[in-house]
């Protein structure tokens, strides 16, 4: 299948700064978007070297015999040991982190996979059926799973961005990796949580399957996010598959 991709960040309306990041690989191999905390210095620095540890990990071991849970979860970890050894050696931003969301197409027969740590999703839409396939490593997502919340209860929780885990932290211990099933025809959306904050999950597969193309679906997307207010950067990356 072929794959046509585009990528978007903006401030939003309220933020002075930019603490997302994303990459898009030029050869369509892989994608990744990054959303920073820690302050203006130490977001922007979190979600940057997550970027650029995760896309030196792949690059460099892309044709190792590496199966690609084990490639995307030792470039996550990379990701994570480079914003501990940058806190380490700057005081000021030890508090920094990342959440991140990668998907990447291996193999011969391009395998899609995907990797995250925190809030930033991937979603897919089929046909007019718009999928979450990551969970979120929040509080609020755990007392979901659990019974202790509902859906609608949880949208307004004032805990619901308190993240489980996120790149930066000794104690990072939970990477999650799946295999994804992909068809043509299908889009993926990788997004910070700038987007889902703002736009339901209608509003977002609207405007994924009512624009073709897809600079312009990233662009409709966060422009969307923006007139509900924007309150936070908003970050997306879209990948569309034609037979």
């Amino acid at each position: 299948m072929q794959r046509f991709f585009a990528g978007l960040t903006d401030p939003g309306l309220l933020r002075t700064s930019n603490q997302d990041a994303y990459y898009l690989d030029n050869l369509g191999r892989f994608f990744v978007v990054a959303d920073g905390m820690g302050g203006h210095a130490g977001g922007q620095e979190a979600s940057r070297l997550a970027i650029e540890a995760i896309y030196h990990y792949l690059d460099n071991h892309w044709d190792s015999s590496e199966s690609p849970d084990v490639m995307l979860r030792k470039a996550f970890i990379a990701a994570n040991d480079a914003i501990l050894k940058d806190q380490y050696s700057h005081p000021e931003r030890a508090d920094m982190g990342t959440t991140a969301v990668a998907v990447m197409f291996w193999g011969p027969d391009h395998e899609p996979w995907c990797a995250h740590v925190g809030d930033s999703r991937l979603y897919r839409l089929r046909g007019a059926k718009l999928d979450q396939i990551t969970m979120d490593h929040t509080w609020v997502a755990k007392a979901i799973e659990d019974g202790e919340l509902t859906v609608d209860e949880s949208k307004h929780h004032p805990w619901r961005h308190v993240l489980s885990q996120c790149l930066g932290r000794k104690d990072l211990n939970r990477i999650d990796i799946q295999s994804l099933d992909v068809l043509g025809g299908d889009r993926l959306l990788l997004c910070s949580d700038g987007l889902t904050e703002e736009l339901s999950d209608p509003l977002i597969a609207t405007h994924l399957k009512s624009i073709r193309a897809c600079p312009t679906a990233a662009e409709s997307l966060v422009d969307a996010a923006k007139q509900r207010g924007g309150r936070d950067n908003i970050t997306v990356v879209v990948v569309a598959f034609q037979d």
